[in-house]
């Protein structure tokens, strides 16, 4: 199986990280901005990341492309059957995906992406603001944290994995929740960016983006 994208992508970080912790082996096909490599083009044609081949059968979109991984593959399931625990795993990877995402990835772009990238200077402004935008963001998760340690029931599931995956983003560029303001926040993304599903890949990323 292939998976098309950079790993610095939240959304190609959320289906690695998917696939490590169910001990399913993808091969990463680093895809740049406006590559133009005509297999990833079969996979998404419009150039989102990341795209997906499983031999014959192509996909774009991170959430399609777990949905099937967890649907072929039965072993270790990510997404529950039962009816709550499904629809509030889908409701966190799609908040995930839209809300969270817009706060990381606006400082993200603005402070690594455009500078080291794009070889502009980054909106500063822009950045700011979804540095403010993530304050509600970090106290709805306080808020919703289980006593498990999970988002949802006892074990690790796409909820998990989604949240945890923008705030790698908004770690590289400088931002972590208030430790004394998030105290079970801060914990739990701890506790998922040292999983190896995580850690391996955010070593590799803080090296290809300088960081140390």
């Amino acid at each position: 199986m292939k998976l098309y994208g950079a790993p610095v992508s939240p959304f190609v970080r959320k289906v690695l990280a998917f696939a490590a912790e169910k001990e399913l082996a993808l091969e990463l096909v680093p895809i740049g901005l406006g590559d133009q490599n005509p297999e990833f083009l079969a996979c998404s044609p419009f150039r989102k990341m990341p795209g997906f081949a499983d031999g014959d059968f192509t996909i774009s979109d991170s959430t399609a492309i777990v949905t099937y991984l967890d649907t072929k593959y039965t072993d270790k399931p990510l997404i529950p059957a039962d009816a709550e625990s499904r629809a509030r795993v889908i409701w966190f990877d799609e908040f995930a995906d839209t809300i969270l995402t817009a706060a990381a990835g606006a400082m993200f772009f603005n402070r690594i992406v455009s500078p080291k990238f794009v070889g502009k200077p980054g909106d500063d402004a822009a950045a700011a603001k979804g540095e403010t935008e993530m304050g509600p963001i970090c106290a709805y998760l306080e808020g919703v944290i289980g006593s498990s340690g999970f988002l949802v029931g006892d074990s690790l599931t796409l909820a998990d994995i989604a949240v945890a995956s923008p705030f790698v983003n908004a770690a590289h560029a400088g931002y972590t929740p208030d430790a004394a303001a998030h105290p079970k926040l801060t914990a739990y993304l701890a506790s998922l960016h040292d999983r190896p599903s995580f850690a391996d890949w955010i070593r590799r990323e803080k090296k290809m983006l300088g960081l140390g």
